[in-house]
């Protein structure tokens, strides 16, 4: 083999490890991209941020692609390097004395380790540790080259796609026949200790039962409910609404809640009252701020390794969501707790065993457990939203106004109360299925 023949072959390798790195990296960086990333790429109008978008859209075809491209460059590395090896290294002259049934295995044996080696280090470490720490940067950069991929192996990614769909389907029914429901499970519970336990108790198994599974976005007192103090009040000010609302922690915030400064409790405040202008300032403890997608089983042994009773809650972009305590989770559990804080007034009122009164900030989860219905039955309806409300607006597509009914198989949900374009009070109607069927 010439001298040109071997540069050429350098080059060409060089070259697929290049498109190798790039691959790999982009593998990392589209699916890294978060929430906020994919929502800042939407408000773009340049072409390569639609690119990132078209791509994104459709994930199994996209890591079908890469991994079509991926396997074809490391094939084309590995004939490549070996026509090279073989004209650049002549075993036979450096070893002259070694049996010549060893030099095909020795051969090989180089060239393995070798190619591995610069496959792993510049096809996969390096560009995958870079796309990590530069996962925007990287999929803008690598959008045209994946895209003509995509288009390139259009044919050979839907076919994995599809077969990898149907293997997916096949073994989803299988898997499906043998699976227990949370509703099967919570029948089980009701004819097994139903005769034996009483309502509250039946309910605290199922409560334990859907434990796992329940996050703090469901349960959180959200930002419009949330009571705090402002850092820039003097101290008779921060006094007179911790007496105002009675809560034994509040969260202190710089003009508004998404600047959350920590927590008082009321309690520090009492060593001071009989002072002038003392600065409670002084007092705010450190906050503990959580995301909304936490599991509250996982905030739960938080709570009890950081031997705190409240945190602040965040949404995806760091702006404040709400509050969660100790209590709020408890209460998922053994249900309602009432304490000499609390208002008498109920978050339901019952006016039939078919039609109930409900407040629009009430969580589903509750609104399920009063009516006696699996919280899996809206989940078809309620979209991101964890309130009655959220729910009713979802069903809706629109704000309904008063007195508006909106309907979902056998649930009728009658606004009955608004306030400044938020639902106040949802009157819940259940007809009888017997009716809706012979109608």
């Amino acid at each position: 083999m010439s001298g040109n023949t071997q540069i050429v072959l350098a080059v060409i390798i060089i070259v697929q490890l290049i498109f190798t790195a790039l691959i790999a990296g982009s593998e990392v960086a589209f699916f890294s991209l978060s929430a906020k990333d994919i929502n800042y790429i939407k408000q773009q109008d340049e072409s390569s941020y639609q690119s990132v978008l078209k791509l994104i859209e459709r994930p199994k075809r996209l890591l079908a692609t890469l991994l079509i491209g991926n396997n074809f460059l490391s094939i084309g590395v590995i004939i490549s390097t070996n026509l090279l090896f073989s004209s650049l290294i002549k075993l036979d002259r450096i070893l002259p004395n070694l049996d010549p049934a060893w030099f095909n295995v020795v051969n090989i044996f180089i060239q393995v380790v070798l190619v591995t080696f610069f496959l792993v280090l510049f096809g996969e470490v390096l560009p995958k540790v870079y796309a990590t720490q530069n996962n925007m940067r990287l999929s803008l950069f690598t959008a045209p080259f994946i895209k003509f991929l995509d288009t390139l192996f259009s044919p050979l990614s839907n076919f994995l796609v599809n077969s990898t769909s149907f293997i997916e389907r096949r073994l989803t029914n299988k898997s499906k026949k043998s699976d227990i429901s949370h509703e099967d499970v919570e029948n089980a519970i009701a004819l097994t200790v139903g005769h034996s336990a009483s309502p509250e108790e039946v309910n605290i198994f199922k409560g334990i039962l859907k434990f796992g599974e329940i996050t703090v976005k469901q349960i959180m007192r959200t930002r419009m409910d949330v009571i705090g103090l402002d850092y820039n009040w003097d101290f008779d000010q921060a006094k007179n609404k911790v007496i105002e609302s009675g809560f034994s922690r509040l969260p202190v915030y710089d003009e508004n809640l998404d600047e959350v400064k920590g927590i008082l409790y009321t309690k520090d405040l009492l060593a001071f009252l009989n002072e002038s202008h003392p600065n409670w300032h002084n007092l705010i403890r450190p906050t503990y701020f959580i995301h909304e997608t936490k599991l509250i089983a996982d905030l739960l042994k938080e709570f009890q390794q950081k031997r705190s009773h409240m945190a602040v809650v965040v949404d995806e972009f760091g702006g404040t969501s709400g509050i969660v305590t100790l209590e709020d989770i408890m209460e998922e559990i053994i249900g309602e707790i009432k304490d000499e804080f609390d208002e008498d007034e109920l978050f339901v009122k019952k006016l039939n065993d078919t039609t109930y009164i409900f407040e629009g900030k009430t969580l589903i989860n509750d609104v399920c457990r009063v009516i006696i219905v699996p919280i899996e039955r809206f989940e078809t309806v309620r979209g991101e939203s964890d309130s009655l409300a959220g729910m009713v607006l979802e069903i809706a597509g629109k704000f309904p106004s008063q007195n508006e009914t909106i309907s979902f198989e056998e649930f009728d949900f009658k606004v009955i109360e608004l306030q400044q374009r938020r639902i106040q009070k949802i009157k819940l109607t259940i007809r009888p299925l017997e009716i809706k069927g012979e109608e």
